[in-house]
């Protein structure tokens, strides 16, 4: 029985000689290979923009945008403890707080 080269190979690969493995892998070494391409179908395409889209947070509503806002220190201790008992983030608290101002007519 024959020795594999390198075991680590993918099982074809392995069970070549060096010989049969460099023939196999020649082709890679060209430089360029654009001649053989094809163009990409549309769902390779719809792909490859998904995979390129930046990652991060998904957008809600109609994206964010952040702000800087002032507030005396004593309101934000109480808006801070107010929002940690009901397991809000201060952008969640601050937007509620907006949407009621708001639909009250104020």
């Amino acid at each position: 029985m024959k020795k594999p080269l390198n075991r680590r190979l993918p099982a074809p690969y392995s069970r070549m000689s060096s010989t049969d493995l460099d023939a196999q892998v020649k082709k890679f070494d060209r430089e360029f290979i654009e001649n053989q391409a094809r163009p990409l179908t549309p769902e390779l395409e719809s792909k490859l923009r998904r995979a390129r889209r930046k990652r991060g947070r998904p957008v809600v509503g109609g994206g964010a945008k952040r702000v800087l806002v002032t507030i005396e220190r004593d309101l934000l201790r109480r808006a801070d403890s107010f929002r940690k008992k009901r397991k809000l983030s201060r952008a969640q608290l601050i937007a509620r707080g907006l949407e009621a101002v708001m639909s009250s007519g104020e």
